[in-house]
């Protein structure tokens, strides 16, 4: 496994922190009685939460980050899964890329799913 260097682990940590921290800084949302929907809540609102919609009413932070109950409007959810597993790429360089977990990727798929407009 590949060390990172010193400063960017001081960054990760800093990034991690402050996600962490904002995310707690939020009102508490009843998710659901799911277990693996909330852990898939909770990943949600680690990772990506500081930026874009995570629940069915919250805003974006981040002007044309897309709130993700409206994911389904442009292709399944399912879908994601792969992407999730693998790393997602996008068109900016501010995201991060992140790999989760086979457990992880279902957690967050089923959350999505959850907060779908319909």
């Amino acid at each position: 496994m590949r060390r990172l260097p010193r400063e960017m682990l001081v960054r990760v940590t800093v990034l991690i922190t402050l996600l962490v921290v904002s995310a707690c800084a939020s009102a508490p949302e009843v998710v659901s009685s799911d277990p693996v929907v909330a852990h898939g809540h909770e990943l949600v609102a680690t990772y990506c939460g500081s930026c874009h919609a995570i629940s069915r009413t919250d805003s974006s932070r981040r002007r044309g980050a897309p709130a993700f109950r409206t994911l389904s409007e442009r292709y399944p959810v399912s879908d994601l899964g792969e992407g999730l597993a693998e790393g997602l790429v996008v068109g900016h360089s501010d995201m991060p890329e992140i790999e989760f977990p086979a457990p992880d990727v279902e957690a967050v798929i089923a959350y999505l799913e959850s907060i779908q407009k319909h």
